[in-house]
Protein backbone atom coordinates (compact mmCIF):
# COMPACT_ATOMS: atom_id res chain seq x y z
CA UNK A 1 0.00 0.00 0.00
CA UNK A 2 1.34 3.70 -1.16
CA UNK A 3 2.16 5.86 1.90
CA UNK A 4 -0.16 8.75 0.40
CA UNK A 5 -2.80 6.98 0.23
CA UNK A 6 -4.60 10.19 -0.56
CA UNK A 7 -2.78 11.18 -3.71
CA UNK A 8 -2.78 7.59 -5.16
CA UNK A 9 -6.49 7.72 -5.16
CA UNK A 10 -6.14 11.08 -7.09
CA UNK A 11 -4.01 9.47 -8.99
CA UNK A 12 -6.40 7.13 -10.00
CA UNK A 13 -8.76 9.42 -11.70
CA UNK A 14 -7.88 10.34 -15.16
CA UNK A 15 -8.81 13.00 -17.46
CA UNK A 16 -9.95 12.35 -20.69
CA UNK A 17 -7.30 13.75 -22.48
CA UNK A 18 -5.09 10.90 -20.99
CA UNK A 19 -7.07 7.84 -21.23
CA UNK A 20 -6.28 6.83 -24.22
CA UNK A 21 -2.50 6.81 -23.50
CA UNK A 22 -2.58 5.01 -20.03
CA UNK A 23 -5.18 2.62 -22.05
CA UNK A 24 -2.23 1.91 -25.23
CA UNK A 25 -0.18 1.45 -21.86
CA UNK A 26 -2.02 -0.99 -20.38
CA UNK A 27 -2.30 -3.12 -23.40
CA UNK A 28 1.38 -2.60 -23.75
CA UNK A 29 1.67 -4.53 -20.85
CA UNK A 30 -0.23 -7.47 -22.12
CA UNK A 31 -3.43 -6.37 -19.62
CA UNK A 32 -7.35 -6.80 -20.89
CA UNK A 33 -9.57 -3.98 -19.99
CA UNK A 34 -12.89 -4.23 -18.60
CA UNK A 35 -14.65 -0.94 -18.81
CA UNK A 36 -18.27 -0.22 -16.82
CA UNK A 37 -20.11 2.91 -16.54
CA UNK A 38 -22.84 4.91 -14.45
CA UNK A 39 -23.71 7.51 -12.03
CA UNK A 40 -22.30 6.19 -8.90
CA UNK A 41 -24.19 8.43 -6.98
CA UNK A 42 -24.81 6.93 -3.51
CA UNK A 43 -22.24 3.96 -3.39
CA UNK A 44 -23.90 1.01 -1.85
CA UNK A 45 -23.01 -2.73 -1.71
CA UNK A 46 -24.52 -3.38 -4.85
CA UNK A 47 -22.18 -0.84 -6.26
CA UNK A 48 -19.22 -2.54 -5.35
CA UNK A 49 -20.08 -6.35 -5.54
CA UNK A 50 -21.17 -5.46 -8.92
CA UNK A 51 -17.37 -3.59 -9.37
CA UNK A 52 -15.64 -6.59 -7.61
CA UNK A 53 -17.39 -9.34 -10.34
CA UNK A 54 -16.35 -7.11 -13.08
CA UNK A 55 -12.99 -6.82 -12.02
CA UNK A 56 -12.99 -10.82 -12.44
CA UNK A 57 -13.15 -10.28 -15.74
CA UNK A 58 -9.73 -8.99 -16.76
CA UNK A 59 -6.68 -7.16 -15.65
CA UNK A 60 -7.93 -3.38 -15.50
CA UNK A 61 -10.96 -1.92 -14.59
CA UNK A 62 -12.06 1.37 -15.95
CA UNK A 63 -15.47 2.49 -14.40
CA UNK A 64 -16.80 5.35 -16.60
CA UNK A 65 -18.24 8.15 -14.28
CA UNK A 66 -21.37 9.99 -15.88
CA UNK A 67 -20.72 13.79 -15.27
CA UNK A 68 -22.68 16.15 -13.06
CA UNK A 69 -24.43 17.57 -16.56
CA UNK A 70 -24.63 14.10 -18.06
CA UNK A 71 -26.54 12.74 -14.64
CA UNK A 72 -29.27 15.55 -15.43
CA UNK A 73 -29.39 14.40 -19.42
CA UNK A 74 -30.44 11.19 -18.19
CA UNK A 75 -33.56 12.67 -16.66
CA UNK A 76 -32.87 10.81 -12.93
CA UNK A 77 -34.79 13.65 -11.22
CA UNK A 78 -34.17 17.46 -10.01
CA UNK A 79 -31.85 15.92 -7.20
CA UNK A 80 -30.06 14.15 -8.91
CA UNK A 81 -26.64 13.82 -8.83
CA UNK A 82 -26.87 14.04 -5.00
CA UNK A 83 -23.14 13.96 -4.77
CA UNK A 84 -20.97 16.27 -7.12
CA UNK A 85 -18.84 14.32 -10.41
CA UNK A 86 -15.75 15.18 -7.57
CA UNK A 87 -17.05 13.22 -5.12
CA UNK A 88 -18.17 10.23 -7.04
CA UNK A 89 -14.60 9.90 -8.84
CA UNK A 90 -13.29 9.87 -5.86
CA UNK A 91 -15.18 7.52 -3.66
CA UNK A 92 -15.28 5.08 -7.09
CA UNK A 93 -11.21 5.57 -6.99
CA UNK A 94 -10.93 5.09 -3.29
CA UNK A 95 -11.93 1.00 -4.10
CA UNK A 96 -9.13 -1.32 -4.38
CA UNK A 97 -11.00 -3.21 -7.45
CA UNK A 98 -11.13 0.36 -9.49
CA UNK A 99 -8.11 0.88 -11.92
CA UNK A 100 -9.36 3.79 -13.29
CA UNK A 101 -12.51 6.44 -13.01
CA UNK A 102 -12.95 8.69 -15.77
CA UNK A 103 -15.72 11.29 -15.86
CA UNK A 104 -17.70 11.44 -19.63
CA UNK A 105 -19.93 14.43 -20.90
CA UNK A 106 -22.12 12.79 -23.21
CA UNK A 107 -25.71 11.14 -22.17
CA UNK A 108 -23.57 8.26 -23.05
CA UNK A 109 -19.68 6.64 -23.10
CA UNK A 110 -20.35 5.57 -26.68
CA UNK A 111 -17.53 8.10 -27.63
CA UNK A 112 -15.25 6.96 -24.23
CA UNK A 113 -15.66 3.52 -25.63
CA UNK A 114 -14.94 4.08 -29.35
CA UNK A 115 -12.11 5.83 -28.03
CA UNK A 116 -10.88 3.23 -25.51
CA UNK A 117 -11.80 0.06 -27.53
CA UNK A 118 -11.91 -2.32 -24.48
CA UNK A 119 -11.65 -6.15 -23.83
CA UNK A 120 -14.90 -6.54 -21.99
CA UNK A 121 -18.04 -4.32 -21.80
CA UNK A 122 -19.60 -4.98 -18.60
CA UNK A 123 -23.26 -3.74 -17.47
CA UNK A 124 -25.38 -4.62 -14.64
CA UNK A 125 -28.20 -7.77 -15.53
CA UNK A 126 -31.21 -5.63 -16.54
CA UNK A 127 -29.40 -5.34 -19.80
CA UNK A 128 -29.51 -6.90 -22.98
CA UNK A 129 -26.29 -7.37 -24.39
CA UNK A 130 -27.07 -6.59 -27.72
CA UNK A 131 -28.53 -3.09 -26.54
CA UNK A 132 -25.65 -1.99 -24.26
CA UNK A 133 -24.08 1.19 -25.30
CA UNK A 134 -20.45 -0.14 -26.85
CA UNK A 135 -21.52 -3.32 -27.83
CA UNK A 136 -21.19 -3.15 -31.80
CA UNK A 137 -17.68 -1.41 -31.21
CA UNK A 138 -16.40 -4.34 -28.53
CA UNK A 139 -18.02 -7.02 -30.88
CA UNK A 140 -16.45 -5.81 -33.64
CA UNK A 141 -12.94 -5.70 -32.23
CA UNK A 142 -13.29 -9.14 -30.52
CA UNK A 143 -14.15 -7.91 -27.30
CA UNK A 144 -16.83 -9.16 -24.74
CA UNK A 145 -19.88 -8.06 -23.43
CA UNK A 146 -20.94 -9.24 -20.06
CA UNK A 147 -23.99 -8.54 -17.83
CA UNK A 148 -23.30 -8.68 -14.02
CA UNK A 149 -26.73 -9.91 -11.77
CA UNK A 150 -27.46 -6.74 -9.40
CA UNK A 151 -27.24 -7.71 -6.00
CA UNK A 152 -30.83 -7.11 -4.47
CA UNK A 153 -32.30 -4.26 -2.46
CA UNK A 154 -30.18 -1.66 -3.09
CA UNK A 155 -30.65 1.15 -5.55
CA UNK A 156 -29.72 4.78 -5.21
CA UNK A 157 -33.11 5.88 -5.77
CA UNK A 158 -34.60 3.50 -3.03
CA UNK A 159 -31.81 4.94 -0.48
CA UNK A 160 -32.50 8.63 -1.57
CA UNK A 161 -36.30 7.91 -1.28
CA UNK A 162 -36.09 6.55 2.48
CA UNK A 163 -33.71 9.66 3.34
CA UNK A 164 -36.53 11.72 2.34
CA UNK A 165 -39.08 9.83 4.14
CA UNK A 166 -37.09 9.76 7.34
Amino acid sequence: MPKDYLQFIKDKIIHLDQIEREMNYCRFLNQSIVFTNGCFDILHPGHTQYLAEAKKLGDVLLVGLNSDDSVRQLGKGDSRPLQSEEARAFNLASLLVVDYVVIFHEATPQILIDKIVPNVLVKGGDYVKENIVGYDTVARNHGRVETIPFLEGYSTTAIEQKIKNS
